[in-house]
């Protein structure tokens, strides 16, 4: 039975696969990745392949068990920080290397060399997300609440009724004229 990967294009039988130590490796690989980024990640592999050639068993191998502790761990190491990296970051980030243009200023300088470019997107993201806690976080201090926050949404006691104004009798205001007139001794 003959296979072919959507992504690197190589194609082989099932027996050369499960024989070929870099096949086994690649294909061991790939089932320990989580079941969300999977297939991204096996067309994020196709950034990889040469436009004159099939990517290797061996180079697909070594590429996902680069992947893989970082993707496990959920952090990433770049320029000596490190960074949150839970999944939804990196299937956001694959998702936006997929989607550029694969000509022009904005696209991707392909076949791709390293995860450089993947872990710069990841490491913004988490930048990001850390400048919005802080943000938040010192909002609290100051006092500040956001605007549509929840205790702006919290219903306000509604007011006292007024009560209906009643007149003074007659003879109660002639009483209390006369008391305001009266010299006191």
């Amino acid at each position: 039975m003959k296979t072919s990967c959507p992504a690197c294009g190589a194609t082989a039988s099932l027996d050369v696969l499960l024989g070929n130590e870099g096949a086994r490796e690649a294909v061991m690989a790939a089932l320990a990745m989580p079941a969300p980024i999977g297939k991204l990640l096996v067309q994020y592999l196709g950034l990889f392949r040469p436009a004159s050639r099939n990517l290797s068993f061996d180079r697909v191998a070594t590429l996902l068990n680069e992947l893989l502790p970082m993707i496990s761990e959920a952090k990433i190491e770049r320029k000596g920080c490190t960074y949150s990296a839970p999944q939804d970051y990196w299937r956001m980030a694959i998702e936006l290397m997929l989607a550029k243009p694969k000509s022009g200023p904005d696209s991707l300088d392909l076949p791709l060399r390293s995860h450089g470019y993947l872990l710069s997107v990841i490491a913004g993201y988490s930048k990001k997300a850390e400048g919005e806690r802080e943000a938040k976080t010192e909002a609290q201090r100051a006092g500040r609440t956001p605007v549509g926050s929840v205790a702006a949404h919290q219903p306000v006691a509604p007011a006292k009724t007024e009560q209906k104004r009643t007149f003074i009798p007659e003879p109660v205001k002639a009483e209390l004229g006369r008391l305001k007139t009266k010299t006191h001794p």
